[in-house]
């Protein structure tokens, strides 16, 4: 693969408002009547709602995001297929309903790798974000680029050996249906095929069917955190993606306490193990 290293450092500036609608959305979307969090605050993990892509339509690529041709932040890379493989997240101060948003992107890493799949490249995006002028979350976020899928695409019943549940203290079960994920793209804005076209996902991409989101995963095991732990305030949280996670079957948010915090999973019908992360309050 080619050297990026010339990459690292660039940076871009975006700004924003963090406006109530689409907090309402996602009180809908996770099944809340009202707003989750403290009233009149944006919830943990909701700042992915803002600084959406808007990229024109003419520079939209065959997956649903810009063409990687050097234009924007991140470099030309060749390799076809993305996916946001985890983050690492300090919420520095609230965010109040209504701030004024400021969002300074920094390329920290761009690190290629050699993985069973094929030629890798890591790609480390750090976020700091402010509201009202004041530091208010600091976040890396790993993006993983992937080699085109193998001729032959991956099928819902391919073989998978069930595994011994890990013992959880609170399990909740989520049914990962095409209106769940299409809701989430659209409150996301999130034009990425997999997520939506199933032809696109399975053919192209080589997955079983379609994919449901990193950070909607995140988002449900954020929530089932808030749920079991209504009025703490989470300071650090971190995920990382170990396996897809396709729409059909209900999938598992399991907690397990730790101290103060917690550890969190997300685990398939099969009882395999799609996601982790970890909370610090």
């Amino acid at each position: 693969m080619d050297d990026y290293s010339a990459w690292v450092g660039r940076s871009e500036t975006r700004e924003d408002v963090a406006t109530a609608a689409p907090l309402a959305g996602l009180a809908a979307l996770l099944d809340h009547d009202p707003s989750i969090g403290p009233p009149g605050t944006v919830p943990p993990l909701a700042h992915w709602l803002y600084f959406l892509p808007t990229a024109r339509q003419s520079v939209i690529g065959e997956d649903g995001h810009p063409r990687r041709d050097g234009a924007g932040l991140l470099p030309p890379v060749p390799l076809p297929r993305r996916m946001w493989a985890g983050s690492r997240i300090e919420f520095l101060a609230p965010i109040a309903v209504g701030a004024a948003l400021t969002r300074v992107t920094t390329i920290e890493a761009i690190k290629p790798k050699r993985g069973a799949s094929g030629n890798l490249l890591f790609v480390t995006l750090r976020h700091d974000i402010a509201a009202g002028g004041v530091a208010a979350i600091r976040e890396e976020q790993d993006i993983v680029f992937r080699e085109p899928a193998p001729a032959a695409p991956a099928t819902a019943t391919d073989p998978v050996v069930p595994q011994e549940p890990e013992p959880a203290d609170a399990v909740r079960s989520i049914s990962p249906d095409p209106v769940l994920l299409f809701r989430y793209s659209a409150l996301t804005f999130n034009a990425h095929r997999i997520h939506y076209d199933r032809d696109y996902a399975r053919d192209v991409e080589g997955y079983a069917g379609l994919v449901v989101h990193g950070p909607l995963i995140a988002t449900l095991l954020m929530d089932h955190f808030l749920r079991a732990a209504q009025g703490i305030i989470p300071r650090r949280f971190s995920f990382r993606a170990e396996a897809p996670l396709t729409d059909g079957p209900p999938f598992d948010l399991c907690l397990a306490h730790d101290g103060a915090g917690a550890r969190l999973w997300a685990r398939d019908a099969a009882g395999r193990t799609t996601m982790r992360a970890d909370v610090a309050v």
